[in-house]
């Protein structure tokens, strides 16, 4: 067990965001005065940075949209939307179970990391956190790349030392752009297609199996 160091995403692999997300979305749509699509249509927007989705739903390159869009959906966001959603049943004691096992957790989300130390604390589990790393809310390290690079150098680790436990695409690109194995979470938002032609190389359908593969590493 080599692999000391496990970096995990947030949403889709903690916690299931659909309602805060989506509903925030349409918040921020509404605002706009555009069209709100149903909140099934929105899943898609539930793993990529928030600028990013906005672009596509917005159909633009105009990047004061984009951050009018950013702003409407956190108006909404930092005060109830980032509680709604639900902790996936068998995290907590997953997380237990690694760190009792000498394993150092970590959050790398593209999530600001304000919110997300908030959403870990709501949910009882940021005691099985060393340190989380997050995007800032004027952007930077909102591409997961960027973001894992950034903790690596903070915490002086190497990078086949760690995992990157996520279930969107975005997860393994970003470990691979830095030369980090990861673990894609088929219980997410990503399909396992998805996963596999971004280049993951271990797939876990529950965190039971995610366990198990970093047991055998």
């Amino acid at each position: 067990m080599n692999q000391r160091h496990l970096f995990f995403d947030l949403d889709g692999t903690l916690i299931d965001p659909k309602i805060g997300i989506t509903t925030c979305l349409q918040y921020a749509l509404k605002k706009l005065d555009v069209p709100v699509p149903d909140a099934d249509e929105l899943l898609w927007c539930i793993g990529p940075p928030l600028s990013r989705s906005l672009a596509e739903l917005l159909q633009t390159t105009d990047e004061r949209l984009v951050d009018a869009g950013v702003q409407f959906y956190r108006e909404r966001f930092r005060t109830v939307g980032k509680f709604e959603a639900t902790l996936y049943q068998a995290i907590p004691a997953t997380l237990c179970r690694l760190k009792s096992e000498g394993f150092q957790l970590y959050i790398a989300t593209s999530k600001p990391r304000l919110f997300a130390e908030d959403i870990l604390r709501h949910f009882d589990v940021a005691e099985y956190f060393t340190n989380v790393y997050g995007s800032e809310l004027d952007g930077r390290l909102n591409e997961k790349a960027d973001l894992l690079a950034h903790a690596l150098n903070a915490e002086q680790f190497a990078p086949d030392a760690c995992w990157m436990i996520g279930d969107r695409k975005h997860d393994v690109i970003g470990a691979n752009a830095n030369n980090m194995d990861c673990i894609g979470v088929l219980y997410g938002y990503g399909s396992r297609e998805e996963l596999v032609n971004a280049g993951a190389r271990h797939l876990a359908a529950t965190p039971d199996e995610l366990c198990e593969i970093v047991y055998s590493s």
